[in-house]
């Protein structure tokens, strides 16, 4: 069951096309398990059509916007659709195979990456799989920019609580952590990167000017 959620202001943003498309694609893969983020995208998505159709009658005043997002925001749960999209076949289109399958590299400790950031060509962002292994601990660090996280497979804490696979993060700068990998399985994530992160710890910030 996922418990972290896109924001509001976030699903708007992937309802009308706005978001880029790696961080879309985190987004997606969270719908496809959460059936109240599900229901709020198609009430936007709705409320954009009816908008369309109004044009250009209808202006969007600021009481407008925060009304959409009262609606959004209490909308009831939903029951469980009988069709989803294809979690997996999207993964393996992607990437070509199996998450545990990949080429992974070590790069601190109990951390391992894969930078995908070729998949996406025109994207100004970073796009890296990490994968951290069972009962693992990755690296104090912050963030020098916005970092965008799916969980798409295993368990992780950290100060903000337990994120379980389909759970969605956004770290900013202010937020300082380090993960620790929950149970028996790998934790393996999908992160979209403004910039790169920053290490905290008394001697890992000394590879600081290695990390991109």
């Amino acid at each position: 069951m996922t418990r972290h959620h896109p924001d509001s202001l976030t699903l708007m943003e992937y309802s009308a096309g706005n978001l880029s498309e790696p961080h879309a694609l985190c987004i997606r893969l969270h719908l496809d398990k959460c059936p109240h983020c599900r229901s709020q995208v198609d009430t936007l998505d709705s409320l954009g059509a009816v908008m369309m159709e109004q044009q250009p009658k209808v202006s969007v005043s600021g009481s407008m916007f925060d009304d959409i997002l009262a609606r959004i925001d209490s909308s009831p749960e939903p029951k469980p659709r009988s069709k989803a999209h294809p979690k997996t076949d999207l993964l393996k289109k992607l990437l070509g195979q199996d998450i545990n399958n990949l080429p992974w590299k070590r790069q601190l400790g109990d951390v391992s990456v894969l930078d995908i950031t070729g998949k996406f060509p025109g994207q100004n962002e970073q796009v890296v799989l990490q994968k951290l292994v069972a009962g693992g601990k990755a690296p104090a660090h912050t963030h020098r920019g916005t970092e965008t996280t799916i969980v798409l497979q295993g368990t992780f804490s950290d100060q903000n609580g337990v994120f379980n696979q389909w759970d969605f993060v956004v770290l900013t700068e202010q937020d300082e952590h380090k993960p620790l990998a929950l149970g028996s399985e790998d934790c393996i994530t999908l992160s979209v990167l403004s910039a790169p992160i920053k290490l905290t710890g008394t001697f890992t910030r000394l590879l600081n000017p290695f990390i991109r």
